[in-house]
């Protein structure tokens, strides 16, 4: 029993009858796929509900026990573990409820509890109330599931075309109903269910809340009652009830009673309808396949108890509470007997069939036509049921045909009655009371029952026969098709009786009868032959016309004529317009009896001509009758109001033909029905405006001022004239706007109404036509110039548009305006008591015309205003949005839009109010400064805050709402609501979007659920419920798109309405993409919703009819997605981020399992999954299908073929009519184009044009057609450059934002590779869009970058590429590499000319797909290499292999890519040049066969490069500036440097470029002469403080470094031709002397001057050789003079440069460069700069060793550079010997380096050590060594431990390569200061023979056979002796030991081994040998 005990949080009275009404809705109503056989189990599972209908579970004492208990034992719920405690305040409120419906206890505990969880979607109500909505829902549910599934029966008047499958199995359920008594429970029910009762019972326990509640309890028990009556009626229309069913039926019928107006109630009238339903045999008639079954079905043809039970209970039974009612029952059953008599079967039932004359007498007597007028067509619910008509229409018509004989006797009854009448007229006593009426109302019914036809049947065609063979074959009305086949019988028998009643008419029955012709005309094919009728009654005696009028007096001659007769009569009365008894005219006309026979003939008249166009005309243009102008005459006249109003409601049907309107208004302006011209001298005024303020005031009825708004809206639409009035007045329309302005719709609210319901019919005509006019106006310049027109020859002002009018009152604070936002907060304010009241419809109605005004002034006043400003008129105008803004008169506060707003909460009454109010809140929501104040406005009051967000909330969560395909589709009411509601979820969400994209606080924020008052990023949100969170429009967004997500099938809502879901995931891509929002947003989806895997699990969506919308959805969700899987991968929430990219990125199938059920243990999955699913090949990865989704093919639509126009004006016309729409593309307004070229069209003349018109107006349909095509293309297009960038966004975010460890290296590769060859065959197939490659370009280029650093980490951290393992490359196969290198090529070659911007991706992409192939850089171990066999043996390694491929490839396309890539270098844009350069520079460093050189060479290419320095030259000279303009030509400088340095480094290539005369042009750029200042003297503060913008100083040196690196590589290349380069070079030099010489002066230590130095050293020695003059042998001797002087200069200032960095300022160099490097730079930097230093000096000894090698071979006839001195250089403030540097300077290099080179040594062989032990090291090592390569203190913190030791290889290789390059420059430095030393000695101490002191006086140089120098004075002998002991000195042992250590140690496998030795032994031989 305790499992039986547990509560259901659903309740079950409520959540499963939902899910079955849902169900059944879904399989009937929605003919869902699958639906049937869920249908099935649903019935099965809840017959007991529809067994026990409406029946609650029982009390029991023991729930009762239970639920007492549950505060505190707990108790136990479905779903949910343990027990839970319920408060006790819940328990007392279950009790209640509990009696309160007489339901268990438990059952009523579970709705408290549904309350609970729902009380959400109801705000302001309690659980309790909630519950009781839940209750009576529950109970709706049942009745209407149980009404479709009987309306789906299959049976004899309807069908609803559902499956055969379907209709047995409700058939079936139905049938064991109904056999289990359901008839007798409905009506059971029906009787006891009362409204009021359930109130008082409701009202005792205060189980109603607001007016809202109430009218919804009230609005569920009435559905209730009506779904339980329609059950009986739908299965009487389909078959019929049993004998005890029936009489069941009729007992309750017999106890009805009539409501106060003496109609049925709907209920009872479903009832009515089922009981003639029941009795009916007319289906018989229509030979129906299955007409032998139903026969046998029908109990009165087959079941003669049935009859005579009936029959009995009918004749004998007692008198009914409605005796009327029993008359109508009588008669159904009278006709039902004679139908039946007419049949075979009937000849058995003779003895009833007998009493049907009888029982017809009994029914008149019972005065049935009477009651079928006011009881049955008088209920409100009679017109809202089709089939309720057309039983009505078989009653009344089978009465006509089967009973002839009753009507003749009715006809003459009533002729006796005339006569009676009048004969009592004559005598003058009063007429007998007891004359019957019935032939008079049975006219009236018809005339009523057929003048109203809601869905459109036309019924009254079976009362006219056509006479003449109809030409239409379009005629749909019965048997009317066929033009010739004779008429059926009842059709004849029924025209037959239209025609007699007409003739020879008693007075009696005119008004009866002309009634009955108004309803029978009611259609457009009844109208044409009513008029007909009415033609042909009055032609016969038209001639004697003189003597009275013969003929019909029911004709069309008849009817004209008498209006002629009283329109003379009554004008020879009417009085002069100044006469004072005007007010009393004498009305002796027309009496009451003639007034409403003239009524009846003109709405007979507005009916027929409303309908029939063909009448329209006839009428108008009979020369006799002339119908427009009687009328417009009688409305001269002194007549009663009422009839002025017929009469204006005539000429209004008149009015709708637009050429009868254009020439209607010009009569009304000569009529002066409204006086729009007063004569001078006239007191006071006339015409309408008078009939208004005196007469209609005075009666407190307005009949005739809502005719004149009729007339002049029906007028407005059909046309407006510009010039009505003209000549007596300024003309135009503007006195009408003002009377319907200042005397009808201003004062309306003040005048006194004896019918409430006027006030508000007048509002609504009146405000009908200001729509109108609002709605056609559009604002045009000429509207705001003040023009003149002449009138009696003086200059009046003209009057402007009527829009313009209207438009300047709404945006002015007028009275207007004002009445129009009073009227709006009246209506809301009527709206929210929910009570019925008179007036209602027209109240909703003006409310909606006030909110279109609203919206229109809204569209138009942009244009508006704009227009105004460029005329500078003095209007003075405010924007409407503003003026909203106001104070409202009545409540003192600014709340108009709030009153707006409000309309949204009742859009399930009101769908176009709040349509409209959406619409006007939208267009006010652009406005970020009025957002802030409606925030404000909207919170300001907590209960209307509630409200306003309920009902954004109700709009948004709208279940009927649909999206219309096509706008035309509006026969359908239903459906039309349906696309207005799914509108207005548009502007709400359209609102939404634009707000979020202001600053908060805004709209949006507040409509969303987020905070406005504090921080938007604290928000904290949560389900709705929960902590008191009220519905926000984001939970309603959520819950539109969460419906469905768990299904196969997806998201419904992007099936069913894909722009509302492409708008839903915008907000929400929105929310996550701005900061504020982003965090809490992304928290909630995250954890309460897990909503993008839910949605993503769906993707791709595919919408075969809307492919835009489905692209745009996936955009937004791809977008959201990435943002989600970059903030999880921040926030390191792991799971997140790996299971997002499990279902993006995997391609194993993985099976469907439903979270928790894992349905068998692990041990049977795997064996099952062994058994079935290895077969099973990979599934297409998730990102691919998206991008399988896009198709980027797009066809255009063809040219435009034009036979009238011009097509390049119409190019240009549509280009002009161009604009950006809401979503941001550019279309073409159709519209506007529309209305440019229909203007042309009017504008031509002449007989021609008018006849070419038709064909022009087709042509002006193609273009537009061609427009809207170009525009959906164009929308396309931007619909998938979207998608496809948010797909690049999601896949880059993978890449790059995710931990790359949650994808292993060897599954990124496989990814990147199927991204990128899939990306390729997309972008490459023949009709693909040329608008989608750049995005895929640069999609490539990310992933290119991606998969080659994937590539390069995968051989960091693992394998290397030892031996090139067999499948190739890194984890990815070389064939995939190649392939992709095909693909990438091909790309470049198929964009072609265009798109260089495009290539630029492309390049970057190959330049990174080339970097895969480069070898890394391999420490320098200083071991001896492998001989030169080894190398030339050893098997090709994985890079050169991959190279060596990569070039066949890139040569497989021949000259067509270099071409490309060459003309891509030399000109366009500046990015794109610098890439195409970098490959060039790529390519030719691979390409050992030279192709590429070749082409470039012979193309022409090169020598175009190398031209184009000069004009780079003058772009750079700008750079130097102090501001400069744009770097660009600087990076451009050195990608064309870089290149040219690359072809330099081949000898063939530094040939060539000589000969391009490369140097010449370097020579000849005036750059280089623009040396800045240095740093530290330039003003302080003109340094760029981002640090990004170079100073001066380094700019130039980013242009001057590149230029000496090209000439010291071209002097390296040219060996064999070194003269020339070196000449060329040594002629750049010099021309830039200057600045060289400043150089080498600057003692500045930074990185760029020691790299500026030791580049210039190094091309000064290998230039700046006495040998470099020998080339021109003609050079005259001055000009050899000038170049030795340079020279010289060079030499000297090397030589003092040496001193510098050797001797005296080598400490200060050291310690600058300390300092110089910040603490937090990378260590990189010291050591670059330390070996810049070794390199400057190894440069300059290797100088001198070259001077003193090429001055002569013998030590004798040397040239000496240094002094005989070898004492340590001091301070060199002091110069020594005559400036010439000591012998001891180069020996203080020698120690110096020596010492330096162990220091290197040790610090090399550490580093390799830690290198070869990389795995061994401490972590802090790792830091330590990190650091070197991270600046930033930081920085080493966040890197992940792997790539830390990554970044530790990296850097010790650098370290061991660095400490390898510093050793091999120690070295040489050793070896050429031994060399340079050993020289001088030998000469000092050999070969010099020393001077006399004396001589020592005249400084003078030595002559040149004596070994010159440089400035050296004479060596005196003390000298000798000097220098000789202090190199003993300095030359001691230690340092030869340490020398030849040096040599062991590096020089063996290095250099020439024991040069050292014998270098040393020689010094020290030479210094013993001179000592001796």
């Amino acid at each position: 029993m305790a499992a039986q005990m547990a509560v259901n949080s659903g309740a079950s009275l409520w959540g499963p009858l939902k899910e079955l009404w849902e169900n059944v809705e879904g399989a009937i109503w929605r003919k869902q796929p699958e639906s049937v056989h869920l249908l099935d189990l649903q019935l099965k599972k809840h017959k007991p509900y529809f067994l026990s209908l409406f029946k609650n579970p029982p009390k029991s004492a023991e729930q009762r026990e239970k639920v007492r208990k549950a505060s505190t034992e707990g108790i136990s719920i479905q779903g949910q573990q343990g027990s839970r405690l319920l408060p006790e305040q819940l328990l007392a409120e279950a009790f209640i409820l509990s009696d309160l419906f007489d339901l268990g206890e438990l059952a009523a505990l579970e709705l408290l509890l549904a309350g609970e969880h729902q009380q959400p979607h109801f705000p302001g109500l309690t659980r309790g109330l909630v519950a009781i909505l839940l209750y009576w829902d529950g109970k709706r549910c049942v009745a209407n599931s149980l009404r479709s599934l009987i309306q789906s029966r299959h049976g004899k008047t309807f069908t609803l075309d559902l499956s055969a499958d379907l209709v047995n199995l409700t058939t079936r359920f139905t049938d064991e109903l109904m056999a289990q008594g359901l008839t007798k429970q409905i009506l059971n029910l029906v009787s006891d269910i009362s409204v009021t009762r359930e109130f008082e019972r409701l009202q005792k326990e205060r189980g109603l809340g607001n007016e809202k509640h109430r009218k919804e309890v009230s609005d569920l028990i009435k559905e209730c009652r009506q779904s339980l009556a329609e059950c009986l009626f739908a299965w009487t229309c389909q078959s019929p009830l049993s004998k005890d069913d029936t009489l069941s039926l009729i007992g309750h019928l017999e106890t009805v009673t009539a409501e106060a107006d003496g109609s049925l109630d709907s209920v009872n009238l479903a009832l009515v309808m089922a009981l003639l339903y029941c009795l009916d045999v007319s289906f018989l008639e229509q030979g129906t396949e299955d007409r032998d079954d139903l026969l046998q079905a029908q109990p009165l043809l087959t079941e003669k108890q049935y009859v005579s039970a009936v029959h009995n209970r009918l004749v004998e039974g007692q008198a009914w509470k409605l005796p009327s009612l029993q008359a109508v029952v009588r008669l159904t059953w009278a006709l039902s007997l004679r139908a039946l008599s007419q049949l075979p079967q009937g000849a058995a039932l003779v003895e009833f069939t007998e009493a049907d004359e009888v029982l017809a007498d009994q029914a008149l007597l019972g005065g049935v036509f009477l009651f079928l007028t006011e009881g049955i067509l008088g209920s409100e619910g009679f017109h809202q049921e089709e089939f309720y008509t057309r039983r009505l229409h078989a009653l009344i018509t089978d009465f006509l045909a089967l009973m002839p004989m009753k009507v003749k006797q009715l006809r003459n009854r009533a002729d006796e009655d005339a006569r009676l009448i009048h004969m009592a007229l004559q005598m003058g006593s009063e007429p007998p009371s007891s004359l019957r009426k019935d032939l008079e109302h049975l006219m009236i019914l018809i005339g009523e029952f057929y003048s109203k036809d809601p869905f459109g049947l036309e019924l009254a065609l079976e009362f006219w026969c056509p006479t003449e063979s109809l030409q239409h074959t379009s005629l749909t009305g019965s048997f009317l098709g066929v033009a010739l086949q004779r008429p059926p019988h009842k059709q004849v028998v029924l025209s037959k009786f239209v025609r007699q009643m007409g003739d020879l008419l008693p007075a009696t029955l005119y008004i009866p009868y002309l009634r009955m012709l108004k309803g029978l005309a009611n259609g457009p094919q009844s109208s044409h032959y009513c008029f007909s009728l009415l033609k042909t009654n009055g032609a016969p005696h038209g001639e004697n016309l003189q003597g009275g009028v013969s003929g019909s007096p029911v004709s069309w001659e008849h009817l004209f004529h008498s209006l002629m007769l009283y329109h003379e009569n009554l004008r020879r009365d009417v009085p002069s317009a100044d006469s004072t008894q005007y007010r009393h005219p004498p009305i002796r006309g027309i009496t009451q009896r003639e007034l409403d026979g003239l009524t009846a003939f003109l709405q007979l008249l507005t009916t027929i001509v409303t309908w029939s166009e063909n009448a329209r005309l006839a009428l108008c243009e009979h020369p006799q009758w002339t119908p427009v102008v009687v009328m417009l005459g009688l409305l001269q006249c002194s007549i009663q109001p009422v009839l002025k109003a017929q009469l204006l409601h005539a000429l209004a049907a008149f009015g709708k033909s637009p050429e009868i309107a254009a020439s209607l208004w010009q009569s009304l302006e000569y009529t002066q029905i409204l006086q729009t011209v007063k004569a001078p001298g006239q007191r006071q005024a006339a015409g309408i405006e008078v009939e208004l303020n005196e007469i209609e005031s005075s009666c407190e009825e307005y009949p005739l001022t809502r005719a004149f708004c009729h007339l002049i809206s029906t007028l407005v639409e059909s046309s407006l004239p510009v010039n009505l009035g003209a000549g007596l007045r300024p003309p135009g329309f503007q006195p009408y706007l003002a009377f319907l302005r200042d005397a009808v719709f201003l004062p309306f609210p003040t005048r006194a109404y004896r019918r409430p319901a006027e006030k508000w019919e007048v509002a609504e005509a009146v405000l009908e036509v200001f729509h109108k006019l609002l709605r056609d106006y559009e604002p045009q310049p000429a509207d705001f110039l003040q023009e003149t027109v002449e009138l009696q020859g003086e200059q009046v002002p003209a009057h402007k548009p009527p829009g313009h009018s209207l438009m300047f009152h709404l945006l002015n604070d007028s009275p207007t305006l004002s009445l129009c936002l009073s009227l709006l907060e009246e209506g809301v304010c009527q709206l929210d008591t929910y009570a019925p009241f008179p007036g209602k419809k027209q109240l909703e109605s003006a409310v909606l015309h006030c909110l279109s005004l609203l919206d229109l002034a809204l569209q138009k006043e942009v244009v508006f205003m704009d227009l105004l400003r460029e005329s500078q008129a003095s209007l003075l105008v405010s924007p409407l949005e503003q003026l909203l803004q106001g104070v409202s008169a009545q409540s003192r506060r600014a709340d108009h839009i709030i009153n707006i707003a409000r309309y949204l909460y009742h859009s399930s009454s009101n769908p176009e109010a709040a349509y409209l109010s959406a619409k006007i809140l939208r267009h006010i929501a652009r406005y970020p400064n009025i957002q802030t104040r409606l925030v404000g406005d909207f919170t300001h009051d907590q209960a209307v805050s509630d409200k306003l967000m309920a009902g954004f909330v109700e709009c948004l969560d709208n279940d009927e709402a649909q999206e219309g395909v096509e706008k035309a589709d509006d026969s359908d009411p239903e459906k039309c609501v349906a696309r207005i509601r799914h509108e207005m979820q548009i502007h709400i969400l359209n609102l939404l979007i634009t707000s979020l994209e202001l600053k908060g606080p805004n709209l949006a924020l507040y409509l969303l659920g987020y905070e406005v008052k504090k921080p938007v990023s604290s928000t904290n949100l949560q389900d709705p419920g929960v902590l008191g969170c009220p519905r926000s429009c984001l939970h309603a967004i959520l819950s539109l798109l969460q419906r469905g997500s768990e299904r196969r099938s997806g998201p419904i809502l992007t099936q069913q309405a894909p722009h509302l879901a492409e708008l839903c995931y915008q907000v929400i891509y929105q929310l996550c993409a701005c900061s504020d929002t982003s965090g809490p947003t992304m928290r909630y989806l995250r954890t309460s919703q897990d909503f993008l895997f839910s949605h993503l699990k769906h993707l791709p969506f595919i919408l075969p009819g809307n492919e835009i919308a489905a692209l745009n959805q996936m955009s937004w969700l791809m977008k959201t997605a990435a943002i989600e899987l970059r903030v999880t991968s921040l926030n390191r929430q792991r799971s997140h981020t790996q299971r997002l990219l499990n279902l993006l990125l995997d391609d194993q199938p993985h099976m469907q399992h439903a979270d928790g059920e894992m349905g068998m243990d692990d041990e049977s999955k795997s064996v099952s999954s062994f058994l079935h699913f290895d077969t099973v090949s990979k599934v297409r990865r998730k990102l691919l299908s998206v991008l399988d989704a896009i198709d980027f093919s797009q066809e255009v639509p063809e040219q435009l073929q034009l036979d009238f126009f011009e097509r390049t004006q119409i190019e240009q016309v549509i280009s002009n009519c161009e604009h950006v729409n809401e979503q941001g593309h550019t279309v073409c307004n159709v519209k506007l184009l529309h209305r440019v070229l229909v203007a042309e069209v009017n504008a031509l003349q002449g007989m021609a044009a008018i006849g070419q018109r038709p064909l022009l107006m087709e042509e002006v349909n193609s273009i537009l057609q061609q427009v809207v095509e170009r525009n959906r293309v164009r929308c396309s297009l931007s619909a998938k450059r979207h998608a496809l960038q948010s797909w690049r966004s999601l896949v880059e975010t993978i890449l790059t934002a995710c931990p790359t460890e949650l994808i292993p290296p060897d599954q990124r590769q496989l990814i990147i590779r199927d991204l990128l060859l899939d990306l390729h065959d997309k972008v490459l197939s023949e009709d693909a869009a040329v608008e989608l490659m750049p995005v895929v370009a640069g999609a490539v280029f990310t992933l290119t970058a991606h998969l080659s650093q994937s590539v390069l980490s995968e051989q960091q951290q693992g394998a290397g590429l030892e031996g090139g393992s067999s499948s190739g490359f890194a984890s990815i196969a070389n064939s995939a590499l190649h392939l992709i290198l095909r693909k990438l090529l091909d790309f470049i070659l198929c964009t072609g000319g265009g798109f260089q911007r495009l290539r630029a991706h492309l390049y970057g992409s190959l330049l990174y797909y080339l970097q895969i192939a480069q070898k890394p850089e391999e420490p320098d171990t200083l071991q001896t290499g492998m001989s030169m066999w080894e190398r030339l043996t050893a098997p090709e390694d994985g890079f050169s292999k991959l190279q060596r491929e990569n070039l066949a490839i890139i040569e497989s396309y021949g000259t067509a890519l270099m071409e490309v890539v060459c003309r891509d270098a030399c000109d366009g844009h500046e990015i794109g040049r610098m890439l195409a350069l970098a490959v060039l520079d790529r390519v030719l460093s691979i390409d050992r066969q030279s192709q590429w050189l070749v082409y470039l060479c012979n193309s022409g290419y090169l020598r175009v490069l190398v031209e184009s320095l000069r004009q780079d030259d003058v772009a750079l000279q700008t750079l130097l500036m102090p501001q400069p303009p744009l770097l660009k030509p600087l990076y451009i400088y050195e990608s064309k440097m870089a290149l040219l340095t690359r072809v330099a480094k081949t000898a063939q290539g530094a040939v060539e470029l000589l000969c391009c005369g490369l140097v010449a042009q370097l020579t000849e750029c005036r750059v280089f002469h623009m040396l800045p200042e240095n740093e530290s003297f330039r003003v302080f503060g003109q340094r760029d403080p981002s640090g990004f913008i170079p100073s001066p100083l380094e700019r130039y040196r980013q242009i001057l470094l590149p230029t000496l690196r090209l000439l010291q590589v071209i002097l390296t290349s040219t060996t064999t031709h070194h003269q020339q380069g070196a000449a060329q070079v040594l002629q750049w030099l010099i021309v830039h002397s200057d600045t060289i010489q400043s150089i080498l002066r600057s003692q500045d230590v930074s990185m760029g001057s020691l790299q500026e130095l030791s580049l210039l050293t190094a091309i000064i020695s290998k230039t700046a050789l006495p040998g470099a003059l020998d080339l021109g042998q003609e050079i005259n001797s001055a000009a050899v003079l000038e170049f030795q002087g340079h020279i010289g200069r060079f030499q000297r200032q090397c030589l003092s440069l040496l001193v510098r960095l050797a001797g005296t300022e080598r400490a200060r160099y050291l310690k600058q460069i300390e300092e110089s490097v910040a603490p937090g730079d990378a260590a990189e930097k010291r050591e670059e700069m330390e070996v810049a230093m070794q390199q400057i000096c190894a440069n300059i000894m290797e100088y001198c060793q070259t001077l003193l090698l090429l001055s002569s071979a013998e030590a004798q006839f040397t040239l000496c550079l240094f002094s005989p001195s070898a004492s340590e250089p001091t301070d060199m403030a002091v110069p020594s010997v005559s400036r010439v540097p000591s012998l001891g300077l180069v020996l203080l290099l020698l120690k110096n380096s020596a010492t330096e080179f162990f220091r290197y040594h040790d610090s090399h062989r550490q580093s390799l050590g830690k290198l070869q032990r990389l795995e061994q090291l401490a972590p802090e090592e790792l830091k330590e060594l990190c650091q070197g390569l991270v600046s930033g203190s930081g920085g080493v913190e966040k890197i992940p431990s792997v790539q830390r030791s990554v970044l530790a290889k990296r850097r010790l290789v650098q370290l061991v390569n660095n400490r390898a390059k510093l050793l091999a420059l120690c070295s040489y430095i050793i070896e050429t200061c031994l060399f340079v030393i050993w020289r001088h000695l030998e000469y000092y101490l050999l070969y010099c023979t020393p001077s006399d002191p004396k001589d020592s006086l005249l400084p003078g140089y030595r002559d040149a056979s004596g070994g010159g120098g440089l400035g050296l004075s004479r060596v005196s002998q003390q000298d000798l002796e000097q220098l000789q002991n202090d190199v003993a000195n300095s030359f001691t042992e230690p340092l030869q030991r340490k020398l030849l250590e040096v040599e062991g140690l590096y020089s063996k496998t290095h250099s020439r081994h024991t040069f050292i030795q014998a270098l040393t032994r020689r010094i020290r031989g030479l210094v013993r040998h001179a000592k001796s």
